[in-house]
């Protein structure tokens, strides 16, 4: 997963899982990073409620990346807190078993072996 994180590694854990302009933990300059594909779950849970562009239910999880930040992925099911996951690609249907309404260009996670 592409995005950035602070340019002062010694003392700014800052990293983004987005192109922001700054740092979000000091706010000082940043450069260019890729993140993951590993990761643990910190949280994860299945929404049953229905939302414009989705189709209940579907399982998200939380995902502290190795070495990077937390991101929100889709998953086929829910996952045990502190299991390994890793990251695909953007979600479909066919892939996920039934997360959306087709691509959505989300982020997807599967457990790891």
């Amino acid at each position: 997963m592409a995005g950035v994180r602070c340019t002062d590694h010694e003392r700014c854990p800052g990293r983004a899982a987005f192109d922001w302009p700054a740092c979000p933990s000091c706010g000082g300059t940043v450069e260019p990073a890729e993140f993951g594909p590993g990761g643990t779950v910190w949280s994860s849970t299945v929404v049953r409620i229905q939302v414009p562009g989705r189709t209940p239910p579907y399982a998200l999880a939380y995902v502290d990346l190795d070495d990077g930040p937390r991101v929100l992925a889709h998953t086929a099911e829910q996952q045990p807190v502190g299991s390994r996951v890793r990251l695909l690609g953007p979600s479909t249907r066919h892939l996920m078993g039934h997360p959306c309404d087709g691509d959505d260009g989300d982020v997807r996670a599967e457990p790891s072996p």
